[in-house]
Parts: C-alpha cells; sequence; structure tokens
C-alpha cells in the first residue's frame, strides 16, 4: 500500500502546525485510500519515524515524502537525509522515497503568484 507523508520543519508555538493539519485532511479527503501523516523535524510530533511506523501499522509499503518546505535550504540538504536513511534502517522492507521541498515546484509558485494577484484587487 502507498502512502504519504507531510513533513515540515516545527515550531514552539502549537498553532504553528494548524496549515499542515488541514493539508493532511485536504488530502485525505481527495484521495482517501492513500493514507497521509503529517511529521516533523523538530519541536513538534510526530517525528519522521514516528509517522512511517504508524503508516506502517496500517499497511503501508511504498511512503513518499513531501518536504513541506519553501525551499532546498541546511535542514533539507544535512538534516532531512540522515532522519531518512536512519527510518530505512529502522524499517528495510518499506519502499521509502522523498520529493523536491513544495517550494522548488512551479505549480506551487505559480499558485502564490496567482494567490498574491488575486488579493490586488482586495487592497
Amino acid at each position: 500500500m502507498k502512502a504519504i507523508i507531510l513533513f515540515g520543519h516545527g515550531a514552539r508555538d502549537s498553532r504553528w502546525r494548524e496549515p499542515f493539519d488541514r493539508l493532511a485532511s485536504l488530502w485525505q479527503e481527495q484521495h482517501a485510500s492513500t493514507p497521509v501523516e503529517v511529521a516533523f523535524l523538530e519541536m513538534m510530533q510526530p517525528s519522521l519515524e514516528e509517522a512511517v511506523s504508524a503508516l506502517v501499522s496500517k499497511g503501508a509499503t511504498q511512503i513518499t515524502i513531501v518536504p513541506v518546505f519553501f525551499g532546498q535550504g541546511g535542514h533539507l540538504r544535512n538534516d532531512f537525509p540522515v532522519l531518512l536513511q536512519a527510518c530505512r534502517e529502522i524499517f528495510p522492507t518499506v519502499s521509502l522515497s522523498a520529493t523536491l521541498a513544495v517550494g522548488e515546484n512551479l505549480t506551487v509558485l505559480q499558485a502564490i503568484v496567482d494567490f498574491g494577484f488575486s488579493k490586488l484587487s482586495e487592497v
């Protein structure tokens, strides 16, 4: 079974995760047959390992991790690969892959441009 993890940085303010939870809810509404979990690099739970474990317990054998970061900064270039490799060692029978940061995708960037442009008429 395929599954997805929406991976974010994390923050001290618990309200920071609200968009991630909304994103996961939207995913589940639109792709109910593909489980989704959120995970965070630091300061919030669940961790990447905990999210992988939750999905494996639901029967996931192929998990795609989507870094919900604007760009490929130090955390994604340095910290994330270490976490991903640790998960691969803990869950050797699970196929774990990762996408680029969402902010690297032209469709995402265009959605931000469109959002900004749509707000010009509101000012």
